[in-house]
C-alpha cells in the first residue's frame, strides 16, 4: 500500500494575510484524498497566532479525514511558538524532508 503525500510549502510571514490561503490549500489537498500532508516551513521566516491557528485547524481537518499532518524544517521562532502553545505535543515535527521521508520508509517496513 503506498501513501499519497502532499507537501504544502508556505513562505515568508505566516500571519492573518496568508492564513486563509494556507487553510484553503490544506483543505483542497485533503479533499483530493492525500493520506499525509507535510507542511514544510523552511521558507517561513515568522509565524504569528493566526498562522498557528490555521496549523491547528489544519491538524483537526486532516484528522477528521483520517489522514495525517506532519511539519518539517521549523525555524527557532516557530519552534518556540509551538512549544509555548504546546502544539509540539501533538504535531509530528521533523528536522527536514529527508527525516520525514526516512520515517515513512521505516514505518512502511514495520507493517
Amino acid at each position: 500500500m503506498s501513501l499519497t503525500v502532499k507537501v504544502v510549502q508556505p513562505s515568508g510571514i505566516l500571519d492573518s494575510t496568508k492564513a486563509n490561503q494556507f487553510e484553503q490549500e490544506i483543505s483542497e489537498i485533503i479533499e483530493a484524498g492525500a493520506d499525509i500532508v507535510l507542511v514544510d516551513l523552511k521558507d517561513v521566516t515568522f509565524m504569528d497566532s493566526s498562522g498557528l491557528r490555521v496549523l491547528v485547524s489544519a491538524f483537526k481537518t486532516v484528522q477528521a479525514a483520517k489522514s495525517k499532518l506532519a511539519v518539517c524544517s521549523v525555524n527557532h521562532q516557530v519552534r518556540m511558538l509551538f512549544e509555548l502553545a504546546s502544539v509540539d505535543r501533538f504535531l509530528d515535527i521533523f528536522a527536514n524532508r529527508e527525516e520525514f521521508s526516512n520515517s515513512l520508509v521505516s514505518s512502511d517496513s514495520s507493517r
